[in-house]
């Protein structure tokens, strides 16, 4: 079974809305008061077209795409007017243009990105118009105030700090895309105070980590049956236990910010290599969050990343060094290759046979086993009873995932024995491929 610790959100940063969703006829001054509102976690799956929602949806994006459009033609999608100097004409004018995430946000340019974008505040509030209305308005406040666009050409950040995140290729179960930020190779002493924002530089990090999310966005399509949200997947497997204070409070700033102007863009936020501290500080706090916001950050301890992180995504799409199959420049594989699974009953051993029906070809396999423990065997067993087998590995315990190869001579079978002397069931994932060779004396010859 997964253990997972689901990340609170302090107190003091939720407070019900006091605007009603139903409010619809409420004047928009009233859209600049700064209350805060509960951030409701969104669990989107594939994004649909208008086209495919209930009827009471579509009127409720209608009235959304009005209202926003209003508020753009009218100069005060950021607020109402209050420099007179400025006429409605010139406000006009600067906000035709405007977009957010690199969607344009003006309802009859007839951009089709525009409604997933609008359906993504709407499902973040219930499909409530009101509520979704004014948390797109404070979205767009924010991202003035915080100068959100200047981010991505910032040149402030270290380069060191670049090289702790990277978009993966690869994608989940459900085609979304991956994202990674890998603290555990931290190192350097001034790199780790510098991510960690201790010495008063907490805002500079925050600018940081919303730099990370900003730059998977510009990867995303936002369009029907595409890339529309993210999986992130932060690894803590180096964070420092002295500086556990300005990590609770960048995390808490972080997820407050995610779910307030980020609705529908991260699907799952999952932390790995959860230090011991870390999950204690934040146990704490459970009451204070709903169900709901429960399913939407998940942390796990070291030895349930595998388990964990294989529920969501695909062995050949989960790095090796997490235990998948995926490797750096791999020559020999691809995402597209096909991956078999198989069970292995508690106390018992498993047999894995790899029939090869061609002679003078190069047989190459990987095999990982969910939580290792086991040990493992390799041999090739020719079909002809009157040849050798061959022994390519004997018992080893499995620590991480293999990759072995063999040049056939005779047509045989590459036979894997694993013995799981637990009394947990484990689950296998392997996959080989045969291309043509020379073996390596013919070439010396």
């Amino acid at each position: 079974m997964r253990e997972e610790v689901v990340v609170p959100v302090a107190e003091e940063d939720i407070v019900d809305d006091i605007m009603s969703s139903d409010n619809d006829t409420e004047s928009d001054d009233h859209l600049d008061d700064d209350d805060d509102h509960q951030p409701i976690f969104d669990q989107p799956g594939q994004l649909v077209s208008p086209l495919d929602i209930k009827a009471s949806r579509k009127n409720a994006l209608l009235r959304l795409r009005c209202r926003v459009e209003d508020a753009i033609l009218g100069g005060y999608i950021y607020g109402k007017n209050k420099n007179k100097s400025l006429s409605v004409k010139t406000i006009t004018e600067d906000l035709t243009g405007i977009s957010l995430w690199g969607v344009p946000l003006l309802p009859s340019e007839d951009n089709t990105r525009t409604d997933i974008v609008l359906l993504n505040f709407l499902k973040a509030k219930d499909y409530g118009v009101y509520d979704a209305y004014k948390m797109m308005r404070k979205t767009l406040r924010w991202r003035r105030e915080f100068r959100v666009t200047e981010i991505l050409d910032e040149k402030l950040f270290s380069p060191d700090l670049e090289k702790l995140w990277y978009n993966d290729d690869g994608k989940d179960r459900e085609g979304r895309l991956l994202c990674y930020n890998v603290f555990k190779n931290i190192k350097n002493k001034e790199l780790e105070e510098e991510i960690w924002g201790r010495h008063n530089h907490h805002h500079e990090c925050l600018r940081w980590r919303i730099h990370i999310l900003e730059k998977a966005i510009q990867q995303l399509e936002f369009k029907q049956g595409g890339v529309n949200s993210v999986l992130m997947i932060t690894d803590l497997g180096n964070s420092p236990g002295n500086a556990w204070k300005e990590v609770r409070w960048i995390n808490r700033k972080m997820m407050s910010l995610v779910h307030d102007h980020y609705p529908g863009i991260i699907y799952k936020n999952i932390f790995i290599n959860v230090p011991v501290w870390f999950s204690t500080v934040h146990a704490l706090n459970l009451r204070m969050i709903t169900q709901r916001s429960k399913n939407a950050f998940i942390f796990v301890k070291p030895s349930k990343v595998t388990e964990t992180l294989l529920k969501y995504i695909s062995p050949e799409n989960l790095l090796a060094e997490y235990g998948g199959l995926k490797k750096d420049k791999d020559v020999e594989f691809s995402t597209d290759d096909k991956v078999l699974e198989i069970s292995i009953k508690p106390c018992s051993f498993c047999l894995i046979k790899m029939p090869v029906k061609e002679v003078e070809v190069t047989i190459t396999w990987d095999l990982i086993v969910v939580g290792n423990e086991v040990s493992y065997k390799e041999e090739f067993i020719p079909d002809d009873d009157c040849s050798y087998r061959v022994m390519l590995q004997e018992d080893k315990k499995m620590v991480e995932s293999v990759r072995n190869s063999f040049h056939i001579r005779e047509e045989g079978r590459i036979v894997i024995t694993i013995d799981n002397p637990t009394y947990k069931k484990k689950t296998a994932f392997y996959r080989y491929k045969t291309k043509p060779s020379v073996p390596m004396y013919m070439c010396l010859k």
